[in-house]
């Protein structure tokens, strides 16, 4: 059983910036994030493997960038030039290969993002 540990939330303004950080007790394939707004379904964001392959929703290319410290198990989510619609909880999750809110084995508890205009 692998335990994830989100960090970094808060409240910004539109532009802004905001780095999440998502500890894991354990080494996995994957690591990434999902984010689930107020009236939403849970929606991929991010994903990077081992080998730092990464991949991206489309709404967020060229703002965010997902990062990994793999000695740490550890991964990052570095969200710039953020907007209103960013606002969310962003999950943490860890497994194999996921772009669906099925694909991961574990999650964490989450972190509130909050975009003012």
């Amino acid at each position: 059983q692998v335990q994830l540990v989100e960090s970094g939330g808060g409240l910004v303004q539109a532009g802004g910036s905001l780095r999440l950080s998502c500890a894991a007790s354990g080494r996995t394939f994957s690591m990434g994030w999902f984010r689930q707004a107020p009236g939403k379904e849970r929606e991929f964001v991010a994903r990077i493997n081992l080998s730092g392959s990464t991949y991206y929703t489309d709404s967020v290319k060229g703002r965010f960038t997902i990062s990994r410290d793999n000695a740490k198990n550890t991964v990052f989510l570095q969200m710039n030039s953020l907007k209103p619609e960013d606002t969310a909880v962003y999950c943490c999750a860890a497994g194999m290969v996921f772009t669906t809110p099925t694909g991961p084995t574990y999650w964490g508890q989450g972190t509130q993002v909050t975009v003012s205009s």
